[in-house]
C-alpha cells in the first residue's frame, strides 16, 4: 500500500503550471517591451509625425522600455521567480496602462488616429501582461501553501 499523499500531486502540478505561466508571461513581456524600446529609439524621428507624439519623448521612453525589457528578462531567468519581483512587474505594468490609456483617449496629446491606436495597443499589452503575470504568480504561490 502506498503512503504517498495523492492530494498533493494536483496542487504541485498546478504550482508548476503557475510557475511556467509566470515565467513565460515575464519572458514574453520582456521581449515585447525591449522590442518596443528599440522601435522607440530607432524610429523616433520617423514615427513622431505619423503618430503625433512629441519627438522628444522617443529617446527617454525607448531607454526606459529597453531597460524594463532587460529587467523582465532577468527576473524570468532566475531559478525561482521571486514574488516581490513579480509584484513589481505587475505594478509597473498596471501603472503604465493607467497612464497610457487615459493619455491615448483624453485628447491632451496631438495624436493622430495611428498614434491613438499605437498607445491603446501599448496600454492593452501592459495590462494583459499584468493580468497574466498576476494569474501565474497566484497559481504558483497558492500551490506552495
Amino acid at each position: 500500500m502506498s503512503t504517498r499523499n495523492t492530494a498533493a500531486a494536483p496542487a504541485a502540478a498546478a504550482g508548476q503550471d503557475g510557475a511556467r505561466l509566470l515565467r513565460a508571461s515575464l519572458r514574453v513581456d520582456g521581449w515585447g517591451t525591449a522590442a518596443f524600446g528599440v522601435v522607440m529609439l530607432a524610429g523616433g524621428g520617423w514615427l513622431s509625425g505619423p503618430l503625433g507624439l512629441p519627438a522628444t519623448w522617443f529617446v527617454p521612453i525607448g531607454i526606459v522600455m529597453l531597460a524594463g525589457g532587460v529587467a523582465l528578462g532577468l527576473i524570468a531567468r532566475r531559478p525561482r521567480v521571486q514574488s516581490g519581483a513579480a509584484v513589481a512587474a505587475i505594478t509597473a505594468n498596471v501603472l503604465s496602462g493607467a497612464v497610457i490609456l487615459p493619455l491615448a483617449v483624453a485628447g491632451v496629446l496631438p495624436l493622430t488616429n495611428q498614434g491613438t491606436a499605437f498607445m491603446v495597443v501599448g496600454a492593452l499589452w501592459v495590462l494583459t501582461f499584468a493580468a497574466l503575470t498576476a494569474v501565474g504568480l497566484r497559481r504558483a504561490t497558492a500551490a506552495s501553501r
